[in-house]
């Protein structure tokens, strides 16, 4: 058993964590950010799921990263959120600049005024394509530093770098998470647009999962057959 800290985002991979470390007994804390995204109703969804276990949970107020490091579609307005499948473009527009680097940073600092031995996020094995920042030898330097950074070493862990995020579906729904509760979508408005890279996603891993999506979808969003029509990652059989 470990004294865990775990990054909750709202979103289906960190929920699947959460579960994750509690069904392995871990002590668990969780913390979640508000980087003045557009999506904020993703931090609702985190406190949502850390109350239900009953979970100590914090929000970290870093909005002032949306003023600093402008020009992501995720805390710029005049930035579109694109639409469709990742391609090295469009997913350019998603990047907040050193994101988990602050994140994690700051994680580490918080597990380690409570004398946790870990802080774990959900990057997976598809994230390291698109993010930068998910790369497991930029985690394997971040890991690094929190040995150094203070008499009380943290580790930097990362359950899922090694699957997809189709695998991370099934295994909640194997470990019963609620996926209902959790948020992806990009835009933030009352229900998922179904069209943005992010619930692309999301679609796609509980399609190829062989999962019930629960998630409500606005009313333009597109069926899966006409996302495999558009090649939006979908397989075509």
């Amino acid at each position: 058993m470990k004294k865990v800290c775990v990054l909750l985002s709202g979103g289906m991979d960190s929920a699947v964590l959460l579960q994750h470390h509690i069904h392995n007994g871990d002590q668990v804390r969780a913390i979640a950010f508000d980087y003045g995204q557009r999506h904020s109703c993703e931090l609702d969804r985190a406190e949502m799921l850390a109350a239900s276990k009953g979970v100590d949970f914090v929000i970290a107020d870093v909005s002032c990263m949306a003023e600093l490091l402008p020009g992501s579609s995720q805390t710029d307005k005049n930035v579109a959120v694109p639409e469709g499948k990742y391609d090295e473009d469009s997913m350019k527009a998603t990047v907040v600049p050193n994101r988990n680097m602050i994140m994690l940073s700051i994680a580490i600092g918080h597990a380690i005024a409570h004398k946790c031995d870990a802080v774990s996020y959900a990057a997976h094995g598809g994230d390291h394509a698109i993010y930068p920042d998910c790369r497991p030898e930029f985690a394997d330097a971040v890991n690094a530093c929190a040995q150094l950074c203070d008499w009380h070493k943290v580790e930097l862990i990362r359950p899922f770098i090694n699957i997809t995020k189709a695998d991370i579906c099934q295994k909640g729904n194997e470990l019963g998470v609620d996926f209902a509760r959790t948020w992806s979508c990009y835009q933030g408005e009352d229900l998922h647009c179904g069209r943005c890279g992010t619930c692309v996603e999301r679609r796609e891993a509980f399609y190829l999962a062989g999962v019930a999506d629960p998630t409500a979808y606005g009313p333009s969003s597109p069926t899966v057959e006409q996302m495999i029509q558009n090649d939006w990652h979908l397989p075509k059989d």
